[in-house]
């Protein structure tokens, strides 16, 4: 038994000074944060949690987003506030479809956590404007807000 004991404290000893050893990240931040403004972002169907994927927005140049430099301006001229963002006018199906929208990071060295359930994606699009239209085809699919088609009309007047 004293063998046992004593080889699993060599073990454990080895282990701890291995790890004492190596070296700690250059930027470690609480919460594993990377430097500058980077959001993760996903939208799901209806109001679970349950995200097929998401992508990561860093502003810092712009990046990993379609339309990276249009949503971090428009994150930048909100303070980083997502429920600040510029609204669209723009007519939306009365469908009910509903998207809930997150957001996690860390913008100007404060966290954000972000979590909103909007009608559809047409809607989502209509308020958030391109931070959360991270696909191609933006938030409302093919054709959405971003572009002319079906789920999103301008407003009479307004091109």
């Amino acid at each position: 038994m004293t063998h046992t004991t004593t080889a699993l404290r060599t073990a454990l000893l080895a282990a701890l000074t291995l790890l004492a050893a190596s070296p700690a990240p250059a930027h470690a931040l609480p919460g594993r944060h990377a430097p500058g403004n980077h959001l993760y972002l996903t939208v799901t169907r209806g109001t679970g949690a349950d995200a097929a994927g998401g992508t990561l927005l860093l502003c810092d140049p712009p990046r990993g987003h379609a339309r990276a430099d249009r949503a971090c301006a428009e994150l930048d001229a909100a303070g980083g506030d997502l429920d600040r963002l510029p609204g669209r006018d723009t007519y939306c199906p009365m469908v009910h479809a509903p998207v809930t929208a997150r957001a996690r990071g860390l913008w100007e060295g404060h966290r954000v956590a972000y979590t909103r359930t909007f009608p559809n994606r047409c809607v989502l699009g209509a308020r958030t404007g391109a931070v959360f239209a991270f696909s191609e085809d933006g938030p409302s699919g093919p054709g959405g807000p971003d572009r002319p088609g079906p789920d999103a009309r301008p407003l009479p007047g307004r091109r």
